[in-house]
């Protein structure tokens, strides 16, 4: 491959200008044409994935290739015009029939398929090579014979690059190994082979070890070939599987020897010849150490990513919070820093790029040479940057990954972060003690099934007895909250975290760390709070409820702690609505308010809050808030003060001619009362009576509904109703508390004056018709449904455990009253004759069940 990489930057550069229009809904731009076309699922997965890789890691260039409009070949000797439309094309030269050298072919999702369609195109046209890929399945790559007068196809490890010959493929010499552009696509590759086709090693996390073991043995090979030296790690057109393993299992051995504390003794790459041979033709190409970071890391977690199911709270923190954090965090070169629950070793990953940024910085300010910043950073690699894993598999994968950025394994150790730091591993004592940490990064556990148990172990943390309020103030704070001399029997490994890591960090030092956000406010886990806040807090962020859906359902809050210092003024909030992905994983776009309609601009507010954070301009996402005014709430989380979102709704009210006014103002004015549900009667009872109890589910469309399987006996609501909470007619009932339908309400109908309400729902009643503000019941109905209102309680529901409540805060919404009363009895006369056709119709409905029968409905 001697001359391909002199011809790329011309390649690249004939890049289309089209590229930077933004296509039409359901359409997408041909990465080589610029055209806009159709995005079908075989454009998206398939053809333009491999187009990239064409292009960006074979160097082939864009005026040699077709995609769009298709070029077509005969479907037989007499065609003329060219039946037969291939997915790519690709040239020798002009592009002329007789220079057609390659055919990627991406239609047929079977294999067999697949491959029968690519033979038959490669026997109509000149093309000498082919290659399938569906995006799923591992591609397979053919090569053309003819001999004797027939046409044969064999099988061939990959295609050659831009100037290389077929029989060139794997004699690499050490200089001309390129990085890769598209390694994310060619691990899915590799993983999809894998999941196919690998014979005797197929759990997800056993192939991850593997794919671990090849790596580290392609990084030997690239660190210690002489650059005029062919490579040992390839697979020729002409080596068999056999000899490709000989080849690899050599180069493995020398690999234990070098990465002792990533690579067990015993470990062996245990794969089967073929595979291993369709793995080594897919990596041979590339330079991995010389990969762009981003990139090497992207496709390391895709595949590792198969590896990890979630069932000890194992799952990867998103790239972009992670960035987010390591921003606000702002390690500084000198600075050590820790993740002592490091998993895959994202925040740590993530903290040494961070570092060499800065490195760069002062390499340019001060002169340094090329050699002398390598040094730099691999000194920072080795000597400032740590982490703890108890999972070995995981601990394995950041070692790993610590290597292929910078050498910086030895920093990585395989303990259980909560265990006494006495019974730590010796070498983990040498380099892991407490009160030593500079800055420290975690996202520890969490999860209702999983507990620390063990007295020895437990008693450690202050977190893990139980505690108590208490009417005596302690300490300078105000806390009422003190610690008793009982130790509980278990506790949730986020809690003992957050204590393990202000142990870790010296007097000052700093941390951020992910926890569920029910600690931020709940009365249950003040004791957690109050203990956060004997340190400095100075940065708390909002973390979407999709961040780690849909592996896990846990809507969490970053806090940003400094050990042992005084609480500065005030605390600076981040909200961020959405990151990228919905519950189910799948992107999600910013609304386009001009053309009403969803934008191709991915909605994540991340990169946006990092940019308000930088310039110190506080608009839209970020903004400070007094820390006495927070301590006083005891409420933690930032979307709870979040006035920018505030001041957005107040200005559209006015607009349209509304007044805003508290609910907790009305029930001060003596406007309306209110009071809670009834509560839960026995499960043993429901279905056994006549009488509804009614459930959250219950109250949808203005309506109550009464479930059949839920009814009571008689004798039990007249022990659950107290005369202070009997119904009246045109009563509204609100939700506050449930999974999704906080803020629905529903009126009480004549038929509905006998019920049992769960206590998740309030009753309001407005009492004094004659009101200064016009209020009716139908119009609360009415305003309490309004946008408007709706999502003011956005700001307002925050997380229990796993349960949103709005608590008491219901009373803090503004609803919308118009000032023109004119309006406020139009709407009043509108609900009402709607309401009324309703509740006659379910008056007909009960004269036809008690004239037929009993029946269900």
């Amino acid at each position: 491959m001697p001359q391909a990489s002199s011809l790329k930057p011309q390649a690249s550069s004939l890049k289309p200008q089209a590229s930077s229009l933004k296509p039409r809904d359901g359409y997408i731009l041909d990465f080589i044409s610029g055209k806009e076309i159709k995005s079908t699922p075989e454009e998206l997965d398939a053809v333009q994935p491999y187009s990239k890789i064409l292009v960006n890691d074979y160097n082939y260039p864009l005026d040699q290739i077709i995609t769009r409009p298709q070029y077509r070949v005969k479907s037989c000797p007499s065609d003329t015009s060219g039946k037969f439309p291939l997915d790519i094309a690709i040239f020798k030269g002009d592009v002329k029939d007789e220079n057609l050298y390659i055919i990627v072919e991406c239609k047929q999702k079977n294999v067999k398929e697949g491959r029968s369609q690519l033979e038959q195109y490669l026997k109509l046209s000149h093309a000498s090579l082919g290659v399938w890929y569906n995006g799923e399945d591992a591609p397979i790559f053919i090569r053309k014979i003819i001999k004797d007068g027939g046409v044969y196809f064999i099988e061939i490890p990959n295609i050659p690059s831009f100037l290389e010959n077929i029989d060139d493929i794997g004699k690499f010499k050490r200089k001309d190994l390129k990085p890769a552009h598209n390694l994310k696509t060619i691990f899915k590759i590799i993983r999809s082979h894998l999941a196919g086709n690998a014979v005797g090693t197929t759990r997800d996390e056993e192939l991850a070890k593997q794919l671990i073991n090849i790596i580290f043995t392609k990084i030997y090979d690239e660190k210690f070939t002489a650059q005029d030296d062919i490579v040992s790690f390839r697979a020729g057109i002409n080596d068999t599987p056999k000899e490709v393993r000989e080849r690899i299992e050599k180069i493995f051995l020398s690999v234990k020897g070098k990465y002792k504390e990533v690579i067990d003794f015993n470990d062996s790459i245990s794969l089967d010849d073929d595979s291993l041979y369709f793995i080594v033709g897919q990596l041979q190409n590339f330079a991995l150490i010389e990969a762009e970071r981003d990139i090497i890391a992207d496709a390391f977690e895709t595949f590792i990513g198969y590896a990890l199911k979630g069932s000890q709270g194992q799952f990867f923190t998103p790239r972009n919070v992670v960035k987010l954090m390591v921003n606000v965090l702002n390690q500084e070169p000198d600075e050590t820093i820790i993740d002592p629950a490091c998993g895959s070793g994202g925040f740590i990953v993530e903290a040494l790029r961070g570092l060499w940024g800065k490195l760069d910085q002062e390499a340019i300010k001060y002169g340094w040479s090329s050699q002398a910043l390598l040094e730099e950073k691999t000194a920072k690699a080795m000597q400032q940057i740590y982490g703890i894993e108890k999972d070995s598999f995981l601990s394995k994968v950041a070692k790993a990954y610590m290597a292929i950025l910078g050498d910086g394994k030895g920093g990585i150790f395989c303990e259980d972060s909560l265990e006494e730091a006495g019974q730590w591993k010796t070498s983990t004592q040498q380099k892991v003690r407490l009160n030593s940490f500079d800055c420290l990064l975690a996202n520890p556990p969490f999860g209702k099934n999983i507990k620390v148990t063990g007295k020895s172990k437990l008693q450690q943390f202050e977190l893990a007895y139980k505690h108590k309020k208490t009417n005596r103030r302690i300490e300078k704070n105000n806390r009422r909250i003190e610690k008793t001399n009982s130790l509980n029997e278990e506790m949730t490994p986020q809690v003992l975290f957050i204590e393990r890591c202000i142990q870790l960090l010296r007097d000052g030092g700093r941390l951020g760390i992910i926890i569920p956000e029910t600690y931020f406010h709940a009365p249950n886990s003040l004791y957690v709070l109050e203990y956060m806040k004997r340190h400095n807090v100075y940065c708390i962020i909002d973390l979407p409820h999709n961040t780690f859906r849909p592996h896990n359902n846990a809507k969490c809050i970053a806090i940003f702690l400094q050990k042992n210092t005084p609480q500065q003024e005030n605390i600076l909030m981040c909200v961020a609505e959405e990151m990228g992905h919905d519950h189910q994983g799948n992107p999600i776009y910013r609304w386009d308010h001009v053309n009403h309609k969803k934008s191709n601009e991915l909605w994540d507010d991340f990169a946006l809050i990092s940019d308000e954070i930088n310039s110190d301009i506080q608009d839209k996402y970020t903004f400070k808030v007094s820390a006495q005014t927070v301590s006083d709430t005891n409420v933690y989380v930032p979307r709870y003060y979040w006035r920018k979102k505030e001041e957005i709704i107040i200005q559209n009210a006015i607009n349209d001619g509304y007044d805003l006014v508290s609910i907790g103002e009305l029930i001060q004015d003596g406007v309306i009362s209110h009071f809670d549900g009834h509560g839960s009667p026995a499960s043993e009872n429901k279905g056994k009576g006549e009488v509804p109890y009614i459930r959250v589910k219950d109250i949808v469309n203005w309506e109550i509904y009464k479930d059949p399987t839920s009814l009571i006996p008689e004798n039990v609501y007249n022990k659950m109703m107290s005369k202070a909470k009997y119904l009246e007619e045109k009563d509204i009932v609100y939700v506050r508390r449930g999974s999704y339908r906080i803020g629905s309400v529903a009126m009480v109908s004549p038929f509905d004056k006998k019920v049992i309400l769960t206590r998740e729902i309030l009753v309001l009643r407005v009492k004094d018709l004659k009101n200064k503000y016009g209020l009716t019941p139908e119009y609360l109905l009415y305003a309490l449904s309004h946008n408007i209102t709706q999502e003011q309680a956005k700001n307002k529901i925050l997380i229990e455990t796993t349960l949103p409540n709005i608590a008491d805060r219901w009373k803090e919404l503004k609803i919308p009253i118009f000032k023109d009363k004119n309006k406020v009895q139009e709407i009043t006369s509108s609900i009402n004759d709607a309401i009324k056709s309703k509740w006659n119709a379910v008056e007909k409905i009960n004269k036809i069940k008690n004239q037929y029968g009993s029946l269900t409905t």
